[in-house]
């Protein structure tokens, strides 16, 4: 069985949320705050290409289930052990507050939910079998969506 990948998630979780906002909601948020998900949308959809774009700078794999080849822990990685889902998060957050409508918001909710039980317990499993404590240290000092730790 083919297992989706997150950038096809964030897509099916956008077009999903489009159409029910379409067919059957009403915005609930004022019109003139909608378009502040343009910048938000933007923000994060830039997160999550400066991230794929760390990666193949590295030259490393960005495949999810692939095998890990180089812990990548500079730039945004220095901040978030995730910054491509907290991007795709952010995405479908902007893409929600521009829908305005219930529908666009169980979007970015369903898609961290997916990402923090599923795609990222899985890398996590493979970074720490591959890079043993290096990955430990890193994962002890830099939260897994956002957020440095105090090292004791």
């Amino acid at each position: 069985m083919q297992r989706p990948l997150p950038p096809s998630l964030v897509l099916v979780l956008s077009l999903t949320a489009t159409l029910a906002h379409v067919l059957f909601f009403r915005p609930v948020v004022p019109d003139a705050l909608r378009w502040g998900g343009v910048p938000v949308g933007l923000l994060g959809l830039g997160m999550a290409v400066w991230g794929s774009r760390r990666f193949a700078a590295a030259g490393t794999n960005i495949q999810t289930f692939g095998e890990p080849d180089l812990l990548v822990s500079d730039g945004l990685f220095r901040w978030s052990r995730n910054p491509m889902y907290l991007g795709f998060g952010v995405a479908l957050a902007g893409l929600a507050v521009g829908l305005g409508s219930i529908a666009g918001f169980a979007a970015p909710v369903a898609f961290v939910l997916v990402a923090d039980r599923w795609y990222i317990p899985f890398e996590e499993q493979q970074m720490s079998q591959t890079f043993n404590q290096q990955y430990d240290d890193y994962a002890a000092s830099v939260r897994r969506w956002f957020g440095r730790r105090a090292i004791q």
